[in-house]
């Protein structure tokens, strides 16, 4: 190369004796230009580089000094005389590639599907535009979207042809070989069999398909797989004499084909999820129903003491208690005029079978019919078998059960007479032996046998006595390794409870604190790793290494004062 070539690089700066401008001038003339250097330029009479490489803008002297440049003695330094560099020249940019006509149409095709994905809402929709997209992207005549359902069924779901003359006469006998096909094979009725005859079904799909088109008619297809399961079948098809079935085409109906999975699969949870918003919406009226039905305090009765809770699990209703003062006789004195000879209380608890908004109505129901039965002054006995009676037809209807345990305490004489339709019994703590005998009597659940007998029994009550109605959800609390709290672990809790407190607050606030220590709440043990979290755990907030209770928890605490006299 000519060391003189337009590879050279210009001066930075105006030579000596040139403004500025005359040498933005000459530069400006010679880029007019990109061979700029005349060929008999000598070396000599080129700018000299320094070190650094910079192009100096000076002519050397006879001296090698810079002509007409005032001298320094001290500070002037001698140019060495170089040649000018020669730049690299840049290296050419690789070719952008460019989509080819042909591919515009795909990636069109394509982002369309990918938008019906994102934004439409009805899944039918979008597997109508599956049929179509698959049909045009492998450039065939038609396509096809056939599902196996979960029930053992084949479904014609979508059909795009462009023949129109002949789309129907296609749809009519698609259809037809899906319904025979699901009539005709019982093995997809056996239930757990579907997942694995699909291979055998999907060939035969196939073939029948074939036949009904025609000889003329080429059918390609690929399974549409959900979470790994295939859960039906996309397929194109042409009549096309030159039509080849290479791989590229082969990818796009399978890319088509994991899109129409994802679309399903997400109406899938759409759908579960709205099923668990109403579930939770369920439970929350239900709770909302408990809780207007519980009594909002405690009635003052003479000689006595009452305390309750109910404490909720997870926002469902099931667990109900209710107290009842029932009027006594009417007595007539010797002035005429008639009084009430005392008044009894009753006491109930019970459990009716069922969560959410039937088991309110439930709880309404029986709330309302207890009440109606305990203010005719009916024994207990009487009050369950009548009460029976009457809700059996609407218990059975819903196949419900109610777990009830009557009772009903007289302040004058401090007699506790009881009758338990099939409810946890009653834990009578005795004071003076410090004992606890359980309080039961025969009977079946309310709503289990239309004629059932009930029978009922009485106490005496002593001052100090504490008597605890209570529900499963105590004696059912287990811990974080799996050990329940039984009726055993109940009796020693009421042990410990009534001997160090005396009031019926401070003993149900107690009977609480242990069954939270007992779960684990304080001081809970080390939890080995078990298998693997569910998938549906990762819809909760937070993930506990406590058992979390999985009924509702009542207590009723009855305490005897100990100043109280019979009369």
């Amino acid at each position: 190369m000519d060391e003189y070539g337009p590879q050279k690089a210009f001066p930075a700066q105006p030579p000596a004796g040139l403004s500025g401008s005359s040498w933005t001038e000459s530069l400006l003339a010679q880029g007019a230009d990109r061979n700029s250097f005349p060929a008999n330029v000598p070396a000599a009479s080129l700018p000299p580089t320094d070190e650094q490489g910079d192009l100096r803008s000076a002519q050397a002297g006879p001296d090698g000094d810079p002509a007409g440049a005032p001298k320094a003695a001290s500070e002037e330094r001698k140019l060495t005389e170089v040649k000018p560099a020669i730049l690299p020249a840049p290296p050419k940019p690789e070719p952008v590639a460019e989509l080819g006509t042909d591919q515009q149409p795909m990636l069109y095709l394509l982002g369309g599907l990918a938008f019906a994905l994102r934004s439409f809402n009805n899944l039918n929709q979008i597997l109508e535009l599956t049929a179509f997209v698959a049909s045009q992207l492998t450039a065939a005549d038609g396509g096809a979207l056939v599902l196996f359902n979960p029930n053992g069924t084949i479904q014609l779901d979508q059909l795009h042809c462009s023949d129109l003359d002949r789309r129907e006469q296609i749809r009519a006998e698609m259809e037809q070989i899906a319904q025979a096909l699901s009539a005709q094979e019982p093995i997809l009725k056996t239930e757990g069999s579907l997942s694995v005859k699909i291979p055998a079904l999907e060939h035969l799909l196939d073939e029948r398909l074939r036949q009904s088109l025609g000889p003329d008619v080429r059918l390609f297809g690929t399974p549409l797989l959900i979470r790994s399961s295939v859960q039906g079948r996309l397929y194109v098809f042409s009549r096309q004499p030159g039509y080849h079935w290479d791989e590229r085409r082969q990818q796009l109906l399978r890319l088509v084909a994991d899109q129409a999975g994802v679309a399903i699969e997400n109406d899938r949870l759409t759908a579960a999820l709205r099923r668990k918003m109403a579930l939770e919406k369920e439970m929350e009226i239900g709770s909302y129903i408990q809780t207007q039905l519980l009594p909002r305090e405690c009635p003052q009765v003479k000689g006595i003491r009452l305390a309750a809770r109910c404490r909720v699990a997870s926002k469902v209703g099931g667990d109900y208690y209710d107290f009842i003062k029932i009027p006594g006789e009417r007595l007539e004195t010797s002035d005429s005029s008639e009084e009430t000879a005392g008044f009894r209380l009753a006491i109930v608890i019970g459990d009716v079978m069922g969560k959410g908004v039937p088991a309110g109505m439930l709880m309404t129901m029986t709330r309302a019919m207890v009440r109606a039965e305990a203010l005719n002054r009916h024994s207990p006995a009487r009050v369950l078998q009548h009460l029976n009676r009457a809700m059996y037809s609407d218990l059975e209807n819903s196949n419900r059960f109610i777990s009830l345990f009557y009772s009903e305490y007289d302040p004058r004489s401090r007699r506790l007479c009881f009758s338990n339709a099939a409810h946890n019994p009653t834990l009578w703590w005795r004071a003076r032996s410090r004992d606890i005998q359980p309080l039961d009597t025969e009977g079946a659940l309310i709503g289990l046998e239309e004629h059932s007998q009930y029978s009922e029994s009485c106490v005496h009550l002593q001052p100090g006595d504490v008597v605890v109605y209570y529900t499963d959800g105590y004696v059912e609390a287990a811990n974080t390794r799996g050990e329940r709290l039984e009726t055993s672990g109940l009796m020693e809790a009421i042990q410990r409870a009534a001997s160090r407190y005396e009031s019926p607050e401070e003993i149900l606030e107690n009977l609480f604190e242990q069954m939270d220590a007992f779960r684990g709440r304080q001081g809970s043990h080390p939890v080995v790793p078990g298998p693997p979290v569910d998938a549906g755990l990762l819809f909760q907030d937070e993930i506990s290494l406590r058992p979390e209770p999985v009924d509702d928890t009542t207590l009723v605490v009855l305490k005897v004062l100990p100043d109280s006299e019979p009369t």
